[in-house]
This record gives C-alpha cells, sequence and structure tokens, in this order.
C-alpha cells in the first residue's frame, strides 16, 4: 500500500530518476526548474502567515551557487517580488556569477529582466532580511566544503533574517534553515544528515510520479504523505447514508486528575466525521463533559478512591462493544495498578481494532491480545514500549516530523509545526484517528495516515491564521474543516 504517498530518495536515486525525467534535454529541465522556483516562490509566501506575511518592502537574500539549486532561488525570488512591487532581492553568487551552469545562467539573466533595478548583486549580505534563500549546494555535494564557504554560511546564520528557507537541502548542512522546500523529491539527506538544520520541510510535488507523471512511482520503503490520502473525506458523502454509514467509535479513559485528555480526544473523534461516539469516563466527570459535547454518549464509570477507572465497570463496556467498530483506550487515564489491570483486560479481549494512546502505552498491555492496533507514542512512551512488538499494530511515532509504520514500510508526516508542541495535541490525534478507524475498521495504516496528515493540516491552517505563539491545543479543531476545504492546495 502506497497510500498517495512518494518515495524518499537517496542521491543516486534522484539522479537515475532525474535522468529517466529529462534525458539530458534542458528544455525540460528549464521547465521544471521554473516549476520549482514557482512553487517554492508561492510556498514560502504561504509559510510567512505563519508570522504576519511577507513584508511590503522586504528584502531577500539569495544565495546561488552554480546550478540547477541556484536556479530555482533566483526563480523563486523573482516570483516573491512579483507580488511585492515594492521589495528587493540581493543575490550572492557564491563562486561568482562566471561560473554558473547554463539554466542557472539563464535564470539570473531573466531575474534582472523581469526585476529591472530591484535586484542587485552583492560580494557579501549585510542588514537584515525578510527572507533568505540558500541556493548553493544540491544534493550532489560531497564534503566537505571551502573555508571560505564556510565562513559566509556562519555570516548568513548570524544575520537577522525573519524567514530562512533552503531549495532542495540546507547547503552542506550549513545553512540553518526554517523550512526546506524539497522540490520534485524528498532526498534522504534531508531526514536523516540534514535534520537538524532543515527546520520544517515542505514536499513540492512537480508531478514527477505516477498517474499523470512521468515515471511510476518505485516502490520505496521510506516514503512521504502526501495530502490525497484525504481525498474521500474532501469529497461530497453519499447523499443516502446514515449514521450507522460511517462508524461508532468507543472511547475509554479520563482520570479526576487528567480530566480534560479524554475530553479532547472525544472532542476530536465528533470532529472525524465518524457518525457515532460513545465515551466511557469517571462517573464524577460525565454532567460536565455531556454540556461540552452533548452529540457524543456519555457512560459513566465506578471510580477507584483516586478517581481513576475502577476494574467493576468493566461489564459497561462488555454490554456494548458489538455496537462499536473501533476502540479508544488511553487519554487522561493515569497509572494507578487497578485501572491498568483493566486496560489490559479490555485491550486483550477486544473484538474490533483499537487505538492505544498516553498511559496505556505499556509494554504488557500493547502486546495483550490479537485486535489489528494503532499504537500513538511520542518520544518517551516509545522508549517505554519499543522491546514490546505487536504483529498487528501500526505505529505513529510522534514528533516534529511524524513517522507511521508498519513493517518495513515507514511513512512520514511533514504536515504541522511547533504549534502542536502543546500538551493536548497527542489526545486530539488519538481521537481523530479512532474516529477516522471506526470508519474503516479494516485498514489501520490508512486510518493512521488520515489522522496524522490531516491533524498536521489543520494545525498548519491554524498558525497561518493565528500564529504560533497565543494559541490553544483545542483550536486545532476548528481548522480541520479549513484543512480540507483548502485540500489540493497543500502538497
Amino acid at each position: 500500500m502506497t497510500l498517495g504517498s512518494h518515495p524518499i530518495l537517496t542521491c543516486d536515486e534522484t539522479r537515475a530518476l532525474e535522468a529517466r525525467l529529462f534525458g539530458g534535454d534542458e528544455d525540460k529541465e528549464w521547465a521544471a526548474m521554473q516549476r520549482a522556483g514557482r512553487a517554492i516562490g508561492t510556498s514560502t509566501l504561504r509559510d510567512f502567515a505563519e508570522i504576519g506575511g511577507f513584508p511590503a518592502q522586504g528584502r531577500v537574500l539569495v544565495l546561488v551557487g552554480k546550478g540547477h539549486n541556484g536556479g530555482d532561488a533566483l526563480i523563486a525570488a523573482q516570483a516573491v517580488l512579483e507580488r511585492f512591487p515594492e521589495a528587493r532581492v540581493e543575490v550572492v553568487f557564491v563562486f561568482g556569477e562566471r561560473a554558473l551552469r547554463p539554466l542557472a545562467a539563464r535564470a539570473w539573466r531573466e531575474c534582472v529582466h523581469g526585476l529591472g533595478a530591484r535586484v542587485a548583486r552583492r560580494d557579501e549580505p549585510s542588514g537584515a532580511y525578510a527572507l533568505g534563500l540558500d541556493g548553493v549546494f544540491g544534493f550532489q555535494f560531497r564534503a566537505p566544503a571551502e573555508a571560505r564557504v564556510v565562513a559566509l554560511f556562519e555570516q548568513v546564520n548570524a544575520l537577522p533574517i525573519r524567514l530562512r528557507a533552503a531549495v532542495d537541502l540546507p547547503s552542506a548542512g550549513l545553512f540553518r534553515a526554517d523550512f526546506t522546500y524539497a522540490t520534485g523529491s524528498v532526498k534522504t539527506r534531508v531526514v536523516d544528515e540534514y535534520a537538524a538544520v532543515a527546520g520544517r520541510v515542505r514536499y513540492l510535488d512537480l508531478g514527477f510520479f505516477g498517474v499523470g507523471g512521468h515515471v511510476p512511482v518505485p516502490a520505496c520503503e521510506n516514503r512521504v504523505l502526501r495530502s490525497v490520502v484525504l481525498a474521500p473525506l474532501a469529497a461530497l458523502r453519499d447523499s443516502s447514508a446514515d449514521k450507522r454509514s460511517y462508524g461508532h467509535v468507543f472511547v475509554v479513559g479520563g482520570s479526576r486528575s487528567y480530566p480534560g485528555a479524554v475530553l479532547m480526544a472525544v472532542l476530536a473523534a465528533l470532529r472525524s466525521g465518524v457518525g457515532l461516539v460513545t465515551a466511557f469516563v469517571p462517573e464524577s466527570l460525565v454532567a460536565a463533559f455531556a454540556a461540552q459535547a452533548p452529540e457524543a454518549m456519555w457512560v459513566g464509570w465506578p471510580e477507584t478512591a483516586q478517581g481513576g477507572l475502577a476494574l467493576e465497570g468493566q461489564y459497561l463496556i462488555t454490554a456494548r462493544i458489538g455496537r462499536a467498530t473501533s476502540l479508544v483506550i488511553g487519554p487522561g487515564l493515569g497509572r494507578e495498578k487497578e485501572t491498568l489491570a483493566l486496560v489490559r483486560d479490555l485491550v486483550a479481549t477486544a473484538a474490533v481494532p483499537l487505538v492505544i494512546d498516553a498511559d496505556a502505552l505499556q509494554p504488557d498491555i500493547v502486546q495483550a491480545g490479537d485486535a489489528a492496533r494503532i499504537l500513538t507514542p511520542h518520544a518517551g512512551e516509545w522508549a517505554r514500549i519499543a522491546e514490546a512488538p505487536h504483529a498487528n499494530a501500526v505505529l505513529v511515532r510522534k514528533g516534529p516530523v511524524t513517522c507511521v509504520s508498519q513493517g518495513e514500510k515507514a511513512y512520514r508526516s511533514f504536515f504541522g509545526g511547533p504549534v502542536l508542541a502543546r500538551g493536548g495535541s497527542g489526545d486530539i490525534l488519538a481521537g481523530l484517528v479512532g474516529g477516522l478507524l471506526a470508519q474503516t475498521p479494516g485498514n489501520p495504516l490508512l486510518a493512521a495516515a488520515r489522522g496524522v496528515v490531516w491533524h498536521g493540516m489543520a494545525a498548519d491552517a491554524l498558525a497561518r491564521a493565528r500564529g504560533q505563539t497565543a494559541v490553544m491545543t483545542t483550536q486545532v479543531l476548528d481548522f480541520l474543516g479549513v484543512a480540507l476545504r483548502e485540500f489540493g492546495h497543500e502538497q
């Protein structure tokens, strides 16, 4: 299963791809450079929205090497200035103008022709810039860089630049990017060797693969998720459907110590498109929660002395489980021994696919039973369960780049960003994935991939609308619909 994803390619695989695509034909390469540069320009302005937008009179610094990355950067800068007529571009040719390869030289001539006095050459950068574009080294770079080039990047990294963008890869791992725009394909270096300086990666699909593209999608094990995985959710729904057509998710969680987590999971499940949501929470929480989310069916569970879920309440879910198509278990549970013993029993006997999250991510729990399951650990939880594999598990490893994996195949999502670095983000993801799993119970991998992409796209939309700082985790919920309405604009 590829989930509409594209491969993450090694340098050798990238060279082979470009040879098949272009075959040394400069007209084809020039057309691809135009698409890449303009896509970078458009995406850069879109990402500027997270910090208030590109300033009307902003200065743009472009670092140009010898080859195609420099051409891409010049075209991107021209695209930005076409939108902002009072802005200016300063270009530093790191190896001199005469070293430009033919297509990069062509991009420079067109930039000068299109921008006139608004573009200028500089021997070295100075002052403050709105945007810094790194187009020096591409994927074929071989270390080491010259000492003077290292010094230049150190100088650039020290400058006040509001947004730093790298073309394809941060050059030689020296440029410190806020965003890296991977054009045409994602290269392995950006997710491993250069990950620490790449910032947030944006994959700009130029149509190289698959239907309508030039070459088949290779069956690589390491892949990047695309927004196309959400296509069915963004489409019109069946006019003859009723609530039973879209599944029934059960959510089990909560405690007096952590009441908010399960509420956030339920709110997310309600936004997932699922037909029915039933929540099993400590009985002392039901009245308040039902007032906040009357769309869910709230079942009060007997409590331990500390306010967790007591073993004696197991009959509540046993009597109803035949109605469920998925089960989410974990948000806000706490770690009482009695509660964890209850959860172990529920997982061991589950007859529907599961999402196991938060404190339910314990080695003996994730290994229990035979039902298909999605595990959603952050780094600390992963350290706890890494040695507890389960044959039917889909793994969602949350982080700056969330990875969805099953067996040897791994799918990375580059959607989302620091706006998700808040308590509760994982609870919302668990509820969202659980609701999607209820709609596709036979395909946990698809449900996990859709949830991760949708969650990330909503976070991106929130950051563009409200910024990254003065927001709350639950505001992501309000942008799930926005993300679907924007479907097709994200790549």
